[in-house]
């Protein structure tokens, strides 16, 4: 896929908040939440090697190997991160001089360095690169070995964890799953950018009310789905709408006002497009008002 300038300018914030949290919370207390950034702390305890040096000579090595291993199109993504890390972890290094965050406690400064750090990958993820490292070994692992993707990735982070936990002892190991943990969840909804909207599944005895409801009362389209009963084996209709999540509340309640024995499943929705566009273009106009004299007729 052909990157924009946005995508670029995503990674570059997203490759500069994950470094800004390496050099204010996890390098200075010897959190290790995996990746050559995690080897590179703890190869600056044992041999007092640069980080961002360490970094940069271990992503060389492996992007080279994925070129050998994987190919030019699986390791293209991975270059600019590789490389460009190591130069903001080198640029951000005195970051400590300008915030203070020695008063935190540790516990505090792991759940920070998980959230930023996952930011910062998820950025970094969600716009198609890599910072490179260990992702590299993941993905030699997946094609090689034919391990599934999650069992590599923990096998390898995992390694480097319970290394860290040889190296700093089992407490600051604990903190550096926390980061870990915190991290991935971060990451995750930074990447599927989780948006303000709730799926209703509806199965109802009053159809045409619940369906003027929703279209009039508060301009959502929905879907009718043809299924079968698990138990009763007949042959129904449910609905399927998007709720923008302030009007989720009011659409629950006035479902439920309308037929107290309407089977109602709602789920998130992480990414929707042109949703409601053809009501709207047909003028529907109505507001909540309408939706009131729904629910009270006079």
């Amino acid at each position: 896929m052909k990157k924009n300038f946005k995508d670029y300018l995503y990674l570059l914030l997203g490759l500069f908040i994950s470094a800004i949290s390496f050099n204010l919370f996890l390098s200075p207390y010897n959190l290790v939440s995996g990746g050559v950034s995690g080897l590179s702390i703890i190869f600056y305890h044992l041999f007092h090697i640069n980080e961002s040096v360490f970094m940069f000579l271990a992503n060389l090595a492996l992007v080279i190997l994925s070129f050998i291993v994987l190919g030019i199109k699986a390791t293209k993504n991975t270059l600019l991160g590789s490389f460009l890390y190591p130069i903001f972890v080198s640029f951000t290094a005195h970051i400590t001089n300008l915030i203070n965050i020695s008063n935190l406690d540790l516990f505090v400064v792991a759940f920070l360095g998980g959230i930023f750090s996952g930011i910062g990958s998820g950025l970094i993820f969600k716009n198609g690169f890599s910072s490179g490292g260990t992702d590299i070994i993941t993905l030699i692992l997946e094609k090689k070995l034919k391990m599934p993707i999650g069992k590599a990735l923990l096998l390898v982070e995992g390694i480097i964890v319970l290394f860290s936990g040889v190296v700093f002892g089992l407490p600051v190991m604990i903190y550096s799953l926390i980061v870990l943990y915190i991290l991935s969840v971060v990451s995750d909804r930074t990447i599927l950018e989780q948006n303000q909207n709730r799926v209703f599944y509806i199965r109802t005895n009053k159809p045409k009310e619940i369906k003027e409801f929703l279209i009039k009362g508060y301009n959502y389209d929905l879907t009718i789905l043809n299924i079968i009963g698990g138990y009763s084996k007949k042959n129904e209709k449910m609905f399927m709408c998007s709720v923008s999540l302030k009007d989720y509340y009011a659409v629950k309640e006035g479902i439920k006002f309308i037929d107290k024995d309407a089977f109602i499943t709602i789920t998130n929705s992480f990414e929707q497009k042109n949703a409601n566009v053809l009501i709207r273009s047909e003028n529907y106009h109505s507001n909540n008002e309408s939706a009131k004299k729904l629910l009270n007729p006079e």
